[in-house]
């Protein structure tokens, strides 16, 4: 079982966390009077202004010396067409034959320079399983996790700072 310890709170902790977003950065952008008209959200789908296409999706960095790899739970947009793809093998129980499809990065991991708009790729994968987001391999601190993995303190770091930071 995984456990590091925690940069702030000084305890153990058990599990590989995971973080998210709920919805990606362009939702965000919408006023928040406007998002009931202009916004369709839910858990892994957004359109906005029916113009706007977004997934829900795992970018999975490994972490060093680590079977299970950590992950974020982000948004990546998709073109209107690949969208409909999306959408039309979205209850397929096999369906990792499907795409993978080009996307703009629409969310805002902390502890990192700004990641909207990093290309990726979102791979569908079977059983129900929300889309693999690669990003490209580019030398953004993400992109480079991604490839070559983090270690045990760089997620102890990142937990710290999302569980124990002050509002």
């Amino acid at each position: 079982m995984f456990r590091f310890m925690c940069t702030s709170c000084n305890e153990w902790h058990e599990g590989m966390p995971t973080f998210g977003a709920d919805a990606p950065l362009y939702f965000h952008g919408v006023p928040p009077e406007e998002r009931g008209s202009r916004c369709l959200l839910d858990s892994d789908t957004c359109i906005v202004d029916q113009k706007a296409f977004f997934v829900r999706g795992y970018l999975e960095l490994p972490v060093h010396s680590e079977t299970e790899a950590f992950s974020w739970g982000v948004w990546v947009s998709l073109s209107r067409d690949h969208f409909a793809e999306f959408m039309a093998h979205f209850d397929a129980p096999q369906r990792s034959h499907i795409g993978p499809f080009f996307g703009w990065l629409s969310a805002g991991p902390p502890l990192y320079p700004s990641t909207e708009n990093l290309k990726t790729r979102a791979h569908f994968r079977g059983d129900g399983i929300r889309p693999y987001i690669e990003v490209e391999p580019t030398d953004h601190p993400l992109a480079v996790e991604q490839r070559n993995g983090s270690s045990v303190d760089r997620v102890a770091e990142i937990y710290a700072f999302l569980e124990h930071r002050r509002p």
